[in-house]
């Protein structure tokens, strides 16, 4: 199955019955703090964090960048009053959002990539668990900076390949999860700082919530086990959907957050002229001078154009992610096309 936007639509309108039985409307992870949340309190409270980490106003205009079922846009519109347009790549989402319709929100079935929004259109923009679906990580950032307005906020909640992981973590658990979650590649939180940086945002801040999150995968599995047992429907798509071995990513990833293998970060990013001076990625801040600039829009290139052949790169895993050879040395992302 091909690992670009089509093949993520065909993914999730195949799997849209499950998805909405085992995650609900929220196509995401839930966010714990005492642990005694229910699950669906622990999703809104994931939503919550990135309301919260873009100061929104009533009245803002904002951009939900992959929605899902549009339940993000509608309770931040409901709690913050902001005004949301959503893209997804699904036909099955966008029927849902449509089925469910609220004043301030509206749903399209369209590429972020081409997504057709003004220049300096949106004061606030966000993307849960998206971006990992893109070829082009550098596009994503690119678009996200040319909507915004100046001083505009993004927040990023993204999948992250650990910085350490190797050997049999890469093989056995992030190259499987990449193949299975219809995921070009997995970027580590150094590099999704270096492409924000590459793109003209500043980096003002980052949350390591993997703990926090994790619980959502043995919940998800216990869901899943039940609906293959009293649903026919589940048992058919797991036995016989083009897209069945997304089944087997769940026990993956219980084992790659358990492992370190994989961490789950929460990015803010702001548009030049909030802050003033951008603030450098995490892993170049005690470097200076011209060196440390090349060095990261270097990195930010990683997944401009173009096609290499799977090379190692500085993490110690192979990198196959969308890359020009020159710019090969410096992509260590972890890549689903294997």
């Amino acid at each position: 199955m091909a690992q670009d936007a089509a093949g993520v639509a065909d993914h999730y309108d195949e799997l849209d019955p499950i998805y909405r039985r085992v995650w609900g409307e929220h196509v995401h992870h839930g966010l714990w703090t005492t642990g005694r949340e229910t699950p669906g309190e622990a999703v809104e409270a994931l939503v919550d964090a990135v309301g919260d980490r873009l100061n929104l106003m009533p009245g803002q205009a904002c951009v939900d960048i992959g929605c899902g079922y549009g339940s993000t846009a509608r309770r931040l519109a409901v709690t913050r009053g902001v005004r949301v347009t959503g893209f997804t790549v699904s036909t099955e989402q966008g029927q849902y959002a449509a089925a469910h319709p609220m004043p301030d929100v509206d749903i399209q079935v369209r590429d972020w990539l081409f997504n057709g929004l003004p220049d300096a259109s949106a004061n606030a923009a966000w993307a849960i668990e998206s971006s990992e679906h893109m070829a082009d990580k550098q596009a994503f950032f690119a678009e996200a900076h040319r909507v915004l307005t100046a001083g505009g906020r993004l927040v990023v909640c993204a999948w992250l390949a650990g910085t350490d992981a190797r050997g049999w973590k890469v093989r056995h658990l992030l190259k499987p999860i990449c193949r299975e979650g219809r995921l070009p590649s997995m970027g580590t939180r150094q590099e999704y700082e270096a492409m924000a940086l590459a793109a003209g945002f500043a980096v003002t801040g980052y949350e390591d919530v993997s703990r926090r999150v994790a619980r959502t995968w043995p919940i998800c599995a216990r869901r899943l086990i039940k609906a293959l047992l009293v649903d026919p429907g589940t048992r058919r798509l797991a036995l016989g959907g083009r897209n069945r071995n997304s089944f087997l990513g769940i026990p993956r990833l219980i084992l790659a957050y358990r492992t370190g293998a994989m961490r789950y970060g929460i990015f803010t990013f702001s548009k030049a002229g909030e802050n003033g001076a951008l603030r450098e990625p995490a892993h170049q801040r005690s470097q200076s001078g011209p060196d440390r600039t090349r060095r990261a829009r270097s990195a930010g290139a990683c997944h401009a154009q173009g096609a290499v052949p799977p090379s190692s790169g500085p993490g110690g895993y192979p990198c196959s992610a969308p890359v020009r050879a020159r710019h090969a040395s410096s992509c260590s992302m972890v890549s689903g096309f294997w």
